[in-house]
C-alpha cells in the first residue's frame, strides 16, 4: 500500500512564490525577469533567479500571464483542406512566422466543409487567440456578422469572402492565368480545356475569368471549360474523352485550376490512354514535387506559398498591435516552371 502511495505522488509544481523564496527576492522582481523588465534588476539578481527557475524548473501559468496582459499569444489558423500540398506549404510559412515572433500557432483543418469552418472559428474565438490566419471555405452571414462583431483580427490567404473587408494574401491570379494561357498558345496549342472544381470560390473565378478573356483574343482557337469533383473519376475521364473526340485534328492542352486536380487529371489520362507530352499538353497550377518526375514531366504554375504564409502571419501581427491601416491586398507573382508536358513532340 505503501509503494502504491508513493508512486501515485507527485512532487506539487513550483510557483512564482517559490522562485522568490529561492533567489532571495520578492515577487515583483520575478515577474520582471519573466515579464520582460530585466533591465530593471541588477545582475546580481538576474544570476539568482535564473539559478532558482532552473533549480525549481519552473514553468509560468501562461494561462495567468494571458489574463493579466490581455494577450494570449495564440494564432489560429483555418485551413480548407489540409491533405493539399499549398496548404501545407502556407502552414509551414505561418508557422515559421509565428516561431520568430514568439507566439503559438492552433492549426484547424475545415476539409473544405462549411459547418467546420463556422465551428472553428466559434473554437478559436472561445480561445481568445490574438487573430486569426483564414483560407476560406465560404463564410456564411452569421459567420462574417460574428466576426465583424468580435473585431478579432484577421487575414485571408488566397480566398476572398463576399462582404468582408479583410487583408488578404494570396497569388495574382491575372497575371499568373494570363502567363499559362499565353505559354500555350505560344506553344501552338489550338484547343485548350479549362478544368476546375466547382466554380464557387473567388480564386476559381478569377481564373477562369482570365483564361477565357486571353483566348478570346485568338477567335481561331477553341476555349471550353469544365468542371469536376476530385473523387468523380467517372465524370473527369469522361469530360477529357469528349474534349479530344471534338478536336481530333488540334493541338489540344488541359489547364488544371489547381495541385489536387492536376492529380487527378493526370491519373484520369493514365486510365483512359492519353499520353501527356505526347497526344495531349497539360498544365496545372501548384508545383507539386511529383510534376518533375511524371513521364515527361508536368509543366506548372508555381506559387510562392510559404512566402504567403508568413507574410499573412506579418500582416495580422500589425493588426493585433493595433495598425489601422486601409485594407491591404497583397497579390505574389507566381512562376512558370516549363516541362515536356507542353511541349508536344
Amino acid at each position: 500500500m505503501s509503494r502504491a502511495k508513493t508512486a501515485q505522488t507527485s512532487t506539487p509544481r513550483a510557483t512564482i512564490r517559490d522562485v522568490a523564496s529561492a533567489a532571495k527576492t520578492g515577487k515583483t522582481s520575478v515577474s520582471r525577469y519573466l515579464n520582460g523588465e530585466q533591465h530593471l534588476l541588477s545582475d546580481t539578481l538576474k544570476e539568482r533567479i535564473e539559478r532558482a527557475i532552473a533549480l525549481l524548473d519552473y514553468q509560468p501559468s501562461q494561462m495567468a500571464r494571458s489574463l493579466k496582459s490581455g494577450e494570449t499569444r495564440l494564432i489560429g489558423l483555418i485551413i480548407a483542406d489540409i491533405t493539399n500540398p499549398y496548404s501545407v506549404e502556407v502552414m509551414r510559412g505561418v508557422e515559421a512566422a509565428c516561431r520568430q515572433q514568439g507566439l503559438t500557432l492552433l492549426v484547424c483543418n475545415t476539409n473544405n466543409e462549411f459547418n467546420q469552418e463556422k465551428h472553428y472559428l466559434s473554437l478559436l474565438s472561445s480561445y481568445r487567440v490574438d487573430g486569426i490566419v483564414v483560407n476560406a471555405v465560404g463564410m456564411r452571414e452569421e459567420a462574417i456578422s460574428s466576426l465583424q462583431q468580435s473585431q478579432l483580427p484577421m487575414v485571408l490567404i488566397d480566398r476572398k469572402i463576399a462582404n468582408f473587408s479583410c487583408d488578404v494574401i494570396g497569388l495574382n491570379n491575372a497575371e499568373a492565368t494570363t502567363e499559362v494561357t499565353r505559354h500555350l498558345l505560344n506553344q501552338g496549342f489550338e484547343a485548350i480545356l479549362f478544368l476546375s472544381e466547382p466554380v464557387t470560390i473567388n480564386t476559381r473565378l478569377e481564373r477562369l475569368h482570365t483564361f477565357l478573356k486571353q483566348m478570346q483574343k485568338e477567335p481561331q482557337k477553341f476555349a471550353e471549360q469544365g468542371e469536376v469533383l476530385l473523387d468523380d473519376s467517372e465524370s473527369l475521364e469522361k469530360l477529357l474523352l469528349d474534349f479530344a473526340a471534338r478536336y481530333p485534328d488540334k493541338r489540344r492542352a488541359v489547364i488544371s485550376v489547381n495541385g489536387s486536380l492536376t492529380l487527378v487529371i493526370a491519373r484520369a489520362m493514365r486510365r483512359v490512354g492519353m499520353v501527356w507530352g505526347k497526344d495531349i499538353g497539360l498544365l496545372g497550377f501548384d508545383d507539386l514535387e511529383w510534376a518533375e518526375l511524371a513521364g515527361v514531366g508536368i509543366t506548372t504554375l508555381k506559387q510562392p506559398t510559404y512566402d504567403m504564409g508568413y507574410a499573412a502571419l506579418g500582416q495580422l501581427v500589425k493588426r493585433i498591435q493595433g495598425s489601422d491601416e486601409p485594407v491591404q491586398e497583397h497579390a505574389f507573382s507566381g512562376e512558370l516552371i516549363v516541362r515536356g508536358s507542353t511541349q508536344l513532340v
